[in-house]
């Protein structure tokens, strides 16, 4: 099987496991899906998260957080940018989510960062998704 966009793959299983209400999901590793994974971790949307090394490309296993009403604290995740229209922004134009209620994921040229943390070091980018 062919996978042309791989962020909007990592999307689709973290939002079905946790409409599913499951406590974990495992995905196929690389950098940036590591990247994001951290920053979900870094903004208190998941619980934790393991990197299991299978002498193949490894898996991102990633411990979803829920409420005490046990709803999923990640309530959507939507992906931007896709591999047939990029969305790319400066600086000065770097989305708030929700209000900032949420958080965009950009890829930078000094890595994968939050939008708050694009805004702090006045770097734009492509915009990879938003999470709230």
């Amino acid at each position: 099987m062919s996978m042309t966009d791989p962020i909007a793959d990592y999307i689709t299983r973290v939002r079905n496991a946790a409409q599913a209400k499951h406590l974990k999901v495992d995905i196929p590793a690389s950098n940036l899906k590591r990247e994001i994974t951290r920053i979900l971790y870094e903004f208190k949307y998941i619980q934790n998260y393991l990197i299991i090394d299978d002498d193949k490309q490894g898996i991102v296993r990633i411990y979803l957080k829920y409420d005490e009403d046990e709803n999923c604290i990640i309530q959507g995740l939507k992906r931007i940018s896709k591999p047939g229209l990029r969305k790319y922004v400066k600086a000065s134009e770097i989305p708030r989510v929700y209000n900032n209620m949420g958080i965009a994921i950009l890829s930078t040229p000094r890595g994968v960062m939050s939008d708050r943390d694009a805004r702090k070091v006045h770097v734009g980018g492509e915009v990879l998704c938003y999470i709230w």
